[in-house]
């Protein structure tokens, strides 16, 4: 059983004992924790709530629920959700804060709390390390029977999400029903079941084939929308002659396509081309964290404005984005940053600007695809085991290629020439990730073979 408590929220594996898993007790532990800091920290006592599909999203829902009335708060319950919609209920519901129940890609055994402050927007890494102190010090002070929270189940996010993205100026409802798009998608049977198609319906598009998108929580493939996981729906655009597949992950904030031919678009891409039709039509500046693709930075420079990378971390990548007022941003791994709707990854949002760029261009995808510099990323992992040193181990990678230019902002990262390699303990799971990139595939997996050869090459030294 595992229990991470991060800049990404409380995330973990359901059962077990308590402290060593996202058990009830853990539960009701950091819920208390973190109503108790929004109160604290805003003197607000209303708090946003939804979640995936999840097989044990109903129970960690009633736990927080129970939890948060308890301190005296009231709960807008949006039920099934997606995580970019309940960032955006938080400011409209005037809301102190709102958390998801989502393990984002992770698969079925786990759940977490991912929470947010009162703009909707992820706490910082300062306000993590103090309701993880609450909660420490369990300095909960609950309600009298007479002031208990109360709950309100709200469903009008669905259309409320929907509305905003079509009143954007870049989403182009007309040039997207002109185009007359048979799409096929793949929601990993989560809440983008619900959510994407109502989307598509209302941006015109009238032929979609559907793949997984009963929200019943169990995910019929590893939920990360990895090319080696998306092998059916590349069958259904082949045999259903669609002009693209769209996948998302079961909290609807991460992005993929595949193209007309079964290829995968990939999802460092996503980023790269939702970007190039911002930045054609807006121009600015971009961000991108240390692990993402390089083409970011080409089609930033390209349209005249200047990319920046920031740390691994959506909350990184946003607070980059302000420093450098970026209209566009977001992450490798197919997410979307759009300000102009707001601060977080949005795979709605992502779709309704594909799809106007798409169909803007006029040409298939896969061609859309070859309109960009070409890159490759391979993505490899190692799993931690309790004894790992991971600082020392980084030092002696560091060591190993002290003569490469090479950053220490987030984990390591070394360049050669124009190809990197970059890695860094995950935020979400125990696993080091090791990200490379070079011109082509083959050199950029023989570039992480041979960094994962010395790593263990240490690792047998030690």
């Amino acid at each position: 059983m595992t229990l991470i408590k991060s800049i990404s929220g409380i995330r973990g594996t359901i059962g077990g004992i308590a402290g060593n898993g996202l058990t009830p007790i853990d539960i009701v532990k950091f819920t208390a924790a973190y109503g108790s800091w929004v109160i604290g920290k805003t003197n607000n006592k209303k708090i946003v709530l939804g979640r995936d599909a999840r097989i044990s999203g109903e129970m960690v829902n009633n736990l927080v629920i129970g939890t948060l009335q308890g301190l005296g708060i009231e709960v807008i319950d949006l039920g099934l959700s997606t995580t970019p919609t309940v960032e955006i209920a938080v400011p409209m519901e005037n809301a102190g804060g709102g958390i998801i129940l989502t393990a984002s890609h992770n698969p079925k055994q786990w759940n977490a709390l991912k929470l947010l402050n009162e703009k909707g927007e992820f706490i910082s890494d300062a306000d993590g390390k103090d309701v993880l102190e609450i909660a420490e010090k369990s300095e909960f002070a609950f309600a009298d029977v007479d002031d208990l929270g109360n709950v309100v189940s709200n469903d009008t996010y669905l259309q409320k999400h929907i509305d905003v993205i079509l009143a954007l100026p870049l989403v182009d409802v007309e040039a997207i029903k002109a185009a007359n798009f048979k799409i096929a998608i793949d929601c990993v049977n989560s809440t983008g079941g619900i959510f994407v198609p109502a989307l598509l319906k209302a941006l015109g598009v009238e032929t979609v084939h559907e793949l997984y998108c009963e929200p019943n929580g169990h995910f019929p493939h590893n939920p990360e929308p990895l090319p080696e996981n998306l092998t059916e729906i590349a069958k259904v655009v082949q045999s259903k002659n669609a002009d693209l597949g769209i996948v998302v992950d079961p909290d609807v904030d991460r992005l993929c396509f595949v193209c007309e031919d079964g290829s995968m678009f990939g999802e460092e891409y996503t980023l790269v081309a939702v970007a190039d039709y911002i930045l054609q039509n807006t121009p600015g500046n971009s961000v991108s964290n240390l692990s993402s693709t390089r083409a970011l930075r080409d089609v930033t420079e390209k349209s005249g404005g200047t990319y920046n990378a920031s740390a691994v971390g959506e909350v990184n990548v946003v607070n980059k984005m302000k420093a450098t007022n970026a209209i566009i941003g977001g992450e490798g791994n197919g997410g979307i940053i759009y300000p102009e709707l707001h601060y977080g990854r949005d795979a709605l949002v992502g779709i309704a600007l594909f799809l106007t760029h798409l169909a803007k261009f006029g040409k298939s995808i896969s061609l859309l695809r070859k309109s960009y510099p070409e890159y490759y990323i391979s993505k490899n992992k190692i799993t931690l085991t309790p004894e790992m040193d991971i600082d020392a181990l980084l030092v002696k990678v560091q060591e190993k290629y002290k003569d490469q230019p090479n950053s220490t902002i987030d984990g390591l990262k070394i360049e050669f020439d124009k190809e990197w390699v970059h890695l860094r303990r995950s935020n979400t799971e125990p696993i080091i990730r090791i990200y490379s990139e070079a011109g082509s595939e083959t050199v950029a997996e023989g570039l992480a073979t041979k960094i994962i050869s010395d790593i263990k090459e240490i690792l047998k030294l030690s």
